[in-house]
């Protein structure tokens, strides 16, 4: 996945910053209790997730645009509380994300440009990737929530509950051990966002300073209002 063309940048800008926001977690699972399997794996994943204070994974992210190819990038998400993240691409190399929990930076390579976004401009947004740092309010967010085994995990699909939010379905794929394996999100543009995940480390050390934007010598940088 390239952010090379305007299409696809302003869809995969919009989608990056409404991830990456962080939402206090009062998860409810008493919402769930006419089905005690999915209640039982919510409260799993929610103390798994909830009680890191840090996260490393190697994640690989498939876009597929609305009427368009599929575009793969991978690399490294590192995360830690309260609401920092930091995304290294191997795939495109050099590419990077970081969120200080205030602000967003993009950085590509490619044409040496970085831009600025406040994340408190979208704070009304939420976001599935949040879970990862337990930071996802399952009951408020999402209706119909359905779980199928798939293979040696579970599959979870849900729907959101607001009208607002960019996104009109998301999938959660869990494993035995509690661990968030595949998030699908499906856009109301009919866009899909695919994430991959694999080696997850929980609390490794991660330094403050990994989550502090740094331009590169040279590269422009651009700010957004929105």
């Amino acid at each position: 996945m390239t952010f090379w063309d305007t299409r696809f940048l302003f869809h995969a800008r919009q989608m990056v910053v409404r991830l990456i926001q962080l939402v206090p977690l009062t998860l409810a699972v008493s919402a769930f209790a006419a089905d005690a399997p999915l209640e039982d794996l919510l409260e799993k994943v929610q103390d798994h997730y909830n009680h890191s204070k840090t996260l490393q994974v190697l994640f690989t992210e498939e876009y597929t645009p609305p009427g368009s190819i599929r575009r793969t990038e991978s690399g490294t998400l590192l995360l830690r509380k309260p609401g920092k993240m930091r995304g290294e691409y191997s795939q495109p190399k050099g590419k990077l994300f970081i969120s200080d929990g205030k602000y967003l930076w993009l950085y590509t390579p490619a044409d040496h440009r970085a831009e600025k976004l406040p994340l408190k401009a979208t704070e009304d947004m939420r976001a599935p990737l949040a879970f990862l740092l337990g930071k996802l309010n399952f009951q408020r967010e999402f209706r119909d929530v359905q779980a199928t085994p798939e293979g040696a995990g579970t599959r979870i699909k849900a729907e959101p509950k607001g009208e607002n939010l960019p996104y009109s379905a998301v999938e959660f794929l869990v494993t035995q051990n509690s661990r968030i394996q595949e998030l699908k999100v499906t856009g109301f543009d009919r866009s899909v966002l695919h994430f991959i995940f694999d080696q997850e480390k929980v609390d490794p050390p991660l330094d403050s300073k990994l989550f502090q934007f740094q331009l590169p010598a040279g590269a422009v940088l651009e700010e957004s209002a929105q």
